[in-house]
Order: structure tokens, then sequence, then C-alpha cells
């Protein structure tokens, strides 16, 4: 009885450390979205501000004077021994500045959506059961799909099979067997019956009749 109590308090542990992970990892996927879109953001005004300084601004710096057709060593490398090299325009370094202020500032005011799922409700996730549809040696799900009306779950894996799944009875209703290669999409169409897998190689149209498939 103890062994057991104590491996539920590890399961336990166990099942809050992973629900914590997870949503850290679910807030780190949202930053850095929002921080490549500002990046997108500031690159396309830098770009902006570059095709609008004048032509004389980027024209080429007075030349010094030359003593045996050599520049003179001050105008090549600078007071640390380094060589000099132009740097950004200031008028482009005060629109970045302002642009990052009024990022910055945006981004503070943002709040968390409300769809975000909160740390106590992830707690509570629990598997409710567990399917091998594809093949062990190929392990991996590229695409997934759900027929809503016939409770019926379409997988596309890296071994190049689609398997169709019912999911009241766990039975796996078949395994098409089209592609040579991995399949990276697939989608029912409930109106009109049909299951479209595709894979780098073909795109095949599957006829649904009382969950079975014609191809």
């Amino acid at each position: 009885m103890l062994s057991n109590f104590a491996l539920e308090q590890q399961l336990h542990t166990a099942r809050q450390e992973l629900s914590h992970a997870l949503y850290q990892h679910d807030a780190a996927c949202r930053v850095i979205a929002r921080l490549k879109k500002e990046r997108d953001e500031s690159r396309t005004l830098l770009a902006q501000a570059e095709r609008q300084i004048p032509i004389s601004a980027a024209g080429p710096a007075p030349v010094a004077a030359v003593t045996n057709g050599k520049r003179a060593l001050e105008d090549e490398v600078g007071p640390d021994g380094k060589k000099i090299r132009p740097g950004i325009n200031p008028v482009i370094i005060d629109e970045l500045t302002e642009c990052n202020s009024v990022l910055s500032a945006q981004r503070k005011k943002r709040q968390v959506p409300p769809s975000l799922a909160p740390i106590d409700a992830l707690e509570r996730y629990t598997q409710i059961s567990s399917h091998p549809l594809h093949k062990t040696n190929k392990p991996g799900i590229l695409s997934i799909d759900i027929h809503h009306s016939k409770d019926i779950i379409a997988t596309g894996g890296i071994d190049t099979n689609a398997v169709l799944f019912d999911r009241p009875s766990g039975q796996v209703l078949c395994t098409l067997t089209d592609h040579s290669k991995k399949i990276t999409g697939l989608k029912f169409v409930p109106r009109d019956e049909l299951l479209i897998t595709g894979s780098a190689d073909k795109v095949h149209l599957q006829i649904l009749y009382s969950s079975k498939v014609n191809h």
C-alpha cells in the first residue's frame, strides 16, 4: 500500500511538472511569434527609411589627401587600430528608436488572451486512451482530421500510410497504402463523404461508404 501511495504521489508530481512545462512552452511560442512579427515590422520600416534617404546623403565621402598614391593612414584606421567602417545613418537610428518605443509600449499593454488554458486546467488533463496506428519503425503522425458526424479520425504518417480510426469502438477501419512518400496532409469533406490525402508524390481522393473506403 505504501509503495502504491508513493507511486501515485510521483505520478501526480510528474503530471504537474508536465502541465507546467506545456504551459511554458505554449507561452514561449506565443512570445516568439510576437517578436518575429515585430522584427519583420522593424525591417520593413528600415527598408522604407533607406529608400527615403536622399542620394546626396548616401554619396561617397570626400577623399582625403593622397601621398605617394596611397590614402592617408588615419583615414583607414581608427585610434584603436581597427579599420573604420561607415555606420547607420542618424535618421535611421532615430526612426528605429521611435519604432522600438512604440512597439515596446504596445507589447506591455497586451493582455493574456482568454483562450489560453490556465495552469490548473492543464494539471487536470489526463490520458483517456492510447492507440498506436502507424508503423513503429517509422513513427510519427504529420496530419490529422476528424469526421465529426461519424466520429472517425484520419491520420497521415511518416510511414506513408493513412489510417481511418473509429473512436467509439477503438478499432482501425482501414489502412490506406496508396502513397510512396510520407503523408503531409489529409482532409475530410463530410458533405460529399470524401477523404483527400496528399504527399510529396501524389494526391488521392478517397470515397467513404459506410465507414469503408473506395479509391
